[in-house]
């Protein structure tokens, strides 16, 4: 296991609260990369040392503890330019990188479809690109673990234009995948499904919701960014009424910009749902800084018009008292998605809002014409079927999308 020592900067931007999780995610990130976190070396400062991202007392200090520790790498926080990269790792005489190449090691740990794989070369490639020329000798000290895998590891004795050949390459194969993926979400679409979008902070259990409700087998751990390709996977209500319910990359801080345009295609597949499930971890201390983070790149992402349900999750490790303590947002459900209970009030939950997007009808159906009403139960919520022996009819109560046109 590879010894990390982590910094971060703090500037005035940047409060108390909102720092300790920035270290704390980055530790979290370098867990998750197979990594041992043996010390973390922070700075406050009014901003970034245009040479070191830390001033130059701080560096000798993180020299220091490097050696101290006997550390393989050191990790930034902040993202790092090419010469920044350089300066620090002459200094230093150690590997460095930062939290955005960590991110891309991870996802190149976890691609295991064939366009998570594209667009993590992709992202991996064009952080290489401007890099090339101090990196390689970084590499070569590295032999293997973090920073060293996906497509990197093969790309660092190619020049410049070998390289920008295969980004495009890679560019032209994903938008052939995302083509096709355009057609199912359109196939979907027509089918006036009403369909969810799981998205959230990361490690907010939203991999454990889409196992509990939908019966899907999808990865779930502890661990941060544990699911990368988009899953969609569909299931049904006691009343048959049919849904859908996508998990998409879950949120950091800063997630950066070439992540989230390599993973375009998979943040659109919850562009067109008809309503977007917000998962936060109650539980955790950060919860309130997180939920902002969610809600600010919603809009950066033009995704903060999608009608919202707040799924607080992990419920069950607070106190009652606490939960009266939470500024939450509405609509909102408190649930644990480990255990039955919070699934049902999930499903409730998801139920009242369909319900306000939904036109609401009462209708008299004589036998002959039930079986039509029982083949369209999967588009249609039928909140009550009554049969009348004196009337020898159906007196039906339910709720259709508003384009649905009934036969």
């Amino acid at each position: 296991m590879q010894k990390i020592v982590t910094v971060g900067l703090q500037n005035q931007e940047t409060s108390d609260a909102r720092f300790a999780m920035q270290m704390i995610e980055l530790k979290e990130l370098v867990d998750t990369a197979g990594g041992q976190v043996v010390a973390e070396v922070t700075q406050k400062r009014e901003k970034i040392d245009n040479r070191f991202i830390i001033g130059r007392g701080k560096l000798n200090e993180l020299d220091q503890i490097s050696q101290a520790y006997e550390a393989d790498m050191v990790i930034f926080y902040q993202q790092m330019s090419p010469s920044q990269n350089n300066n620090v790792q002459a200094e230093l005489d150690i590997p460095v990188i930062d939290r955005v190449q960590l991110i891309l090691d991870i996802f190149a740990q976890r691609a295991q479809s064939v366009e998570g794989k594209l667009q993590v070369a992709l992202a991996q490639n064009e952080y290489l690109l401007p890099r090339l020329s101090g990196f390689g000798q970084m590499m070569s000290r590295l032999v293997g673990g973090i920073g060293s895998r996906g497509p990197g590891e093969t790309k660092l004795e190619q020049d410049r234009r070998v390289l920008r050949k295969e980004i495009q390459k890679i560019k032209k194969e994903l938008a052939e995948v995302e083509a096709h993926r355009e057609r199912t979400r359109e196939k979907r679409k027509a089918s006036s499904v009403f369909q969810l979008g799981l998205i959230g902070y990361t490690n907010a259990g939203k991999s454990t919701i889409i196992n509990n409700i939908s019966s899907a087998e999808t990865y779930q751990a502890d661990q941060l960014f544990a699911t990368l390709t988009p899953l969609t996977r569909t299931f049904s209500l006691p009343n048959h009424f049919k849904l859908t319910i996508t998990d998409t990359v879950g949120f950091i801080q800063y997630l950066p910009p070439m992540i989230i345009d390599a993973f375009h295609s998979t943040l659109e597949e919850n562009r067109q749902v008809d309503l977007l499930l917000v998962v936060v971890d109650a539980s955790s201390p950060y919860a309130a800084d997180q939920e902002a983070v969610v809600k600010d790149q919603l809009k950066e992402l033009g995704m903060d018009t999608i009608p919202v349900l707040f799924v607080y999750n992990k419920a069950d490790l607070l106190e009652n008292s606490d939960q009266g303590k939470i500024l939450f947002s509405q609509p909102s459900v408190f649930i644990s998605a480990q255990e039955e209970e919070g699934i049902e009030a999930l499903i409730t939950g998801i139920v009242d809002q369909m319900k306000t997007q939904y036109d609401y009808l009462e209708m008299t159906v004589s036998p002959a014409e039930i079986n039509r009403w029982i083949k369209d139960a999967d588009i249609l919520y039928i909140e009550e079927m009554r049969f009348d022996k004196d009337k020898d009819n159906y007196h039906v109560k339910f709720y259709k999308p508003k384009d649905y046109l009934l036969g």
